[in-house]
């Protein structure tokens, strides 16, 4: 079973292993921008909302100019919602406007605009950050989840970060669903790629049934 399981995940990562940061444009790097641009798109995605509207939303709002939160909090509320409706966030356009109005004044006012210094506040223990950014509005715990299996790429004491919806996602495809055991079993993969990869066949059934199938075929070949 654990070769076959191998196969899957191979073909998972081979075929969807791209972070939601990277479908957004965002080159994720350890600096306050992309930190922050992360962290709205991880506000957008939390939301009933089709996760490539949320994507595409995170691009129209950097496109606009909101790329930091001094910039997001001295925009206008209409330049936000003009901004959420480009990328086809029309369902909760005007509270999220006012949420990540609310939430760049926060991160200005406690943190100096730069999430570092909240990870610093921290000191590494991943309960007290994920707390900290809860109290973002428009956050919540799914968008907690959401930003840190992001991050954990340049925050490493937060890997792996394999939450409720990526273990929902390796359940579907017959996979352990403890996160040391899928780690092992994906080897090299950087969990943040694993993550992203496992979270896409939790929200689409379809990857799942083509996943099985091509590992099925591998495993036809090498019987």
């Amino acid at each position: 079973m654990t070769g076959r399981q191998e196969r899957v995940i191979e073909t998972l990562v081979t075929e969807h292993g791209r972070t939601f940061a990277e479908e957004a444009g965002i080159r994720l790097r350890n600096t306050p921008q992309p930190l922050y641009r992360t962290l709205v798109m991880a506000c957008l995605l939390s939301a009933r909302i089709r996760g490539s509207v949320a994507v595409a939303t995170t691009r129209a709002l950097y496109e606009a100019g909101m790329r930091d939160p001094r910039r997001m909090a001295d925009a206008t509320w209409q330049e936000r919602v003009d901004a959420l409706g480009r990328g086809g966030y029309r369902r909760y356009d005007e509270r999220t406007s006012t949420q990540l109005g609310d939430g760049a004044e926060l991160l200005l006012d406690r943190w100096g605009g730069d999430l570092r210094r909240m990870r610093d506040a921290a000191d590494g223990d991943l309960d007290e950050l994920r707390g900290l950014l809860r109290e973002i509005p428009g956050l919540g715990p799914a968008g907690a989840d959401i930003f840190l299996r992001e991050a954990q790429r340049v925050w490493p004491e937060a890997a792996p970060y394999l939450d409720a919806k990526a273990l929902q996602g390796a359940g579907r495809l017959g996979l352990p669903e403890e996160p040391d055991r899928l780690v092992k079993l994906a080897g090299n993969t950087e969990p943040a790629v694993l993550a992203a990869a496992l979270v896409r066949a939790a929200l689409d059934k379809n990857i799942v049934k083509e996943c099985l199938r091509q590992a099925e075929e591998k495993d036809s070949k090498v019987r």
